[in-house]
């Protein structure tokens, strides 16, 4: 099986910065994109930012210039850089990886638990 794990989340007031991280376990043969979702009350879940195996990166244009995302291929991870926090960027963080692993044949969408970041204004 393939988990994802993050760590990260927390209370910052606007203007500050957090750095969310995720990890990648488990039987993994290949990974071909890794990213970052959100999901604010009342909302529905949003890609925020996501990186390819080649590097190749894609940003929601309401973070775009603020968060920065990357990735340790040698360690299965990816890491999301959030500065200039807003209040309307309070969420649920959710990781998620397109990754072959486990009994799967082909690459499947695989989910974290998700870690809160809330903004104070």
């Amino acid at each position: 099986q393939v988990q994802l794990v993050e760590s990260g989340g927390g209370l910052v007031q606007a203007g500050g910065s957090l750095r969310l991280s995720c990890a990648a376990s488990g039987s993994i043969r290949s990974i071909n994109a890794m990213g970052w979702y959100r999901q604010a009350p009342g909302k529905q879940r949003e890609l925020v930012a996501i990186i390819t195996d080649d590097g190749g990166t894609n940003y929601a244009d309401s973070v775009k210039g603020r968060y920065t995302i990357s990735k340790d291929n040698t360690k299965n991870t990816v890491s999301l850089q959030m500065n200039s926090l807003k209040p309307e960027d309070t969420a649920v963080y959710y990781c998620y990886g397109q990754i072959a692993g486990g009994l799967a044949s082909g690459f499947r969408g695989y989910w974290g638990q998700g870690t809160q970041v809330t903004v104070s204004s």
